[in-house]
């Protein structure tokens, strides 16, 4: 790609940029391509089956790998990587189809607490089965033991080179670093649901 991009206030030159090699150009649109395809595809399914937007899985399931279905705001922003206003806005409309609840605590100022109700239990369980359904499917079922293997190493050094990078970021949501590469409760949505 001989391309050039403004730097730091400067024209960026050939030799300033490490340009993609066409091998890597194409692994990299593929992935964005499969990435965008399968979320939709796995919202998709989700929607048809339950009634739930992948939003509102991932939510449900964050709360429910928590032995009480309690987590603080905050931390659940934190988790999911969302910013505060998105998760607001996420909540609220959960909360008015009875998925959540608030809790607030008098003695406690750090703030509210998001609560998985009974039928936010019974909505995600029902719908795990769905969504795990076609993550094997599209991704897993053509992938042998070597291949899960790298995907794994791939995914975690990246996660890994994320975290080093963030390191020190002043914005706690934006920056969810702890870890070195974690990977959170968002990022496995579906994988494991707790028995009620």
């Amino acid at each position: 790609m001989n391309e050039r991009r403004a730097s730091g206030g400067r024209e960026a030159t050939d030799r300033d940029v490490r340009w993609l090699s066409d091998a890597e150009q194409r692994a990299w649109r593929a992935f964005l391509e499969m990435q965008a395809r399968l979320n939709a595809q796995l919202n998709r399914e989700l929607q048809e089956t339950s009634g739930l937007s992948s939003a509102d899985f991932a939510v449900l399931v964050t709360l429910s790998e928590h032995p009480d279905g309690r987590v603080r705001v905050l931390e659940l922003a934190r988790g999911l990587q969302w910013e505060k206003s998105r998760l607001s806005h996420q909540l609220t409309r959960m909360q008015q189809r009875g998925l959540v609840d608030r809790s607030y605590c008098s003695e406690d100022r750090r703030g509210a607490f998001i609560v998985l109700t009974d039928a936010g239990r019974r909505a995600v369980e029902a719908a795990a089965p769905t969504h795990v359904a076609g993550v094997r499917r599209y991704l897993f079922d053509g992938l042998d033991e070597r291949q899960v293997a790298a995907l794994d190493a791939i995914s975690r050094g990246t996660l890994d080179r994320i975290a080093a990078a963030c390191a020190g970021h002043p914005d706690p949501i934006a920056a969810e670093c702890d870890g070195a590469g974690a990977v959170t409760s968002a990022d496995t949505t579906g994988e494991h649901v707790p028995p009620r």
